[in-house]
């Protein structure tokens, strides 16, 4: 099919490629010319696993192009919405200006019989505004929320646990099923292998799909903070949280992915999507249904607080003459994102109290440099362990995991500590090595 991809951010770019490589004739439309640029010499804007090889492989191939006028797409059959809904300033509703512009755009070049397919996060409600300027012009709307996951976007895009498609609710006894509709067909078409994977589909009205992304970023959101808030209460008491993880994991009713304490969820997605969740709750009148994201959120926050009180407890009254360093800058491991990052956060908050930062990561150093030119920045972590009185380790890329406390020991500044900030470490044997250790609700 003739696909064009409408916003070639993260989502986009990944799904334009992804799309090419099951057989589409795909375009990738931005306005941003140097993204555009990159994209089309096969040099990926971002950090991910898989994407450069799966971007140069689609480019060559001839399936895959990219462009800046929206005008050359024209002549396709289904377009994809992928643009950023980030948060407003100064509130917590979703900014959907791009999201208007992109369909208005479409609306207004799109051939009749072609399909719209929202992929951006945005507030419930959303699609039924939007729909009419398309179904005036002859196009359907459909909303195909994404689930992808930072570091394994490629993979989740090719191989999704699930697809919803949101389309137009039909008037009950009128009109056939929701699956009889030929926007229906066209989405399929698009998705015809991973349906004959078996992949689960799910057809339903706009708000259910609009819903399904923002509740299970809740869902996931809430499950993080309860154990954060779990390792706070494990601290005053000296329980440790990891063994109560693994014991309340062994429910089948609960399980025990998600239940990891330490600094907190970040990134641009959860955040910002469990706020706007809550801010659009507020605006349908039923704020009370949602309260609790907002105590999610500060319990979220709070763990970036007790890292800071962590570091600066260990430094004592050597605050501004010992070096800190900071393992990780971005969100999570196998990403260059440092949107709402905790680990950049902390890390700048320790400089800000006239703490000596030295921080590294293995992808996300030039982001972070090009947001924070002040820090100290280093290439390994070696060079960052050297001298230092504190090592603070916040994103747990495997090359950390897999520190040698021993190699380390050597190096480091007398009587030095670790901050696990991600519980990923095994406490005794870095105490062993002459460490002192302090992790996240660990006792």
């Amino acid at each position: 099919m003739r696909i064009s991809v409408i916003g070639c951010g993260y989502l986009g770019a990944v799904h334009a490629a992804a799309m090419a490589s099951i057989g589409h004739e795909v375009i990738g439309v931005d306005v941003d010319e140097e993204k555009i640029a990159r994209l089309g010499r096969g040099e990926a804007p971002f950090h991910e696993p898989g994407f450069e090889a799966l971007l140069r492989e689609q480019l060559a191939g001839g399936r895959l192009r990219f462009a800046t006028g929206i005008e050359q797409v024209r002549d396709a059959e289904v377009h994809f919405v992928t643009v950023g809904t980030p948060q407003v300033a100064g509130g917590w509703a979703a900014d959907v200006v791009h999201v208007d512009a992109a369909v208005a755009a479409l609306a207004a070049i799109a051939r009749p019989g072609s399909v719209v397919v929202g992929k951006s996060t945005v507030p419930v409600g959303t699609a039924a505004r939007l729909a009419e300027a398309l179904e005036g012009a002859g196009s359907a709307l459909v909303w195909n929320p994404e689930f992808l996951r930072e570091g394994f976007a490629v993979r989740d895009t090719l191989e999704p646990d699930r697809l919803v498609y949101g389309v137009r609710p039909g008037a009950a006894g009128v009109e056939p099923t929701l699956e009889g509709r030929p926007e229906v067909a066209a989405i399929d078409a698009v998705y015809a292998p991973m349906i004959a994977r078996g992949t689960p589909r799910i057809v339903t009205d706009w708000a259910t799909a609009e819903l399904v992304k923002v509740s299970a970023n809740a869902f996931l959101a809430t499950k993080i903070s309860f154990i954060n808030a779990m390792a706070e209460i494990a601290e005053a008491t000296g329980a440790d949280v990891t063994t109560l993880a693994d014991a309340i994991g062994l429910d089948a009713r609960i399980g025990r992915r998600f239940l990891n304490a330490g600094v907190g969820f970040g990134g641009g997605c959860l955040p910002k999507d469990i706020r706007a969740f809550a801010a659009r709750a507020e605006e349908l009148g039923l704020g009370d249904s949602l309260a609790f994201l907002r105590e999610v959120d500060a319990i979220n926050l709070r763990r970036r607080d007790r890292v800071v009180e962590l570091v600066l407890d260990a430094l004592g009254e050597r605050r501004s003459d010992d070096r800190v360093a900071v393992l990780g800058l971005a969100f999570k491991p196998d990403s260059d994102d440092i949107r709402d990052s905790p680990a950049l956060d902390i890390a700048v908050r320790l400089h800000g109290l006239g703490v000596d930062v030295v921080a590294t990561d293995p992808a996300a150093l030039d982001n972070a440099r090009g947001r924070y030119p002040r820090l100290g920045y280093v290439a390994t972590a070696a060079e960052a362990v050297r001298g230092a009185a504190v090592v603070v380790l916040l994103t747990e890329w495997a090359d950390y995991r897999g520190l040698d406390p021993v190699t380390l020991r050597a190096t480091a500044g007398d009587s030095p500590t670790i901050v696990d900030g991600r519980n990923v470490l095994d406490p005794a044997t870095w105490r062993a090595a002459g460490w002192a250790y302090r992790g996240m609700g660990r006792g």
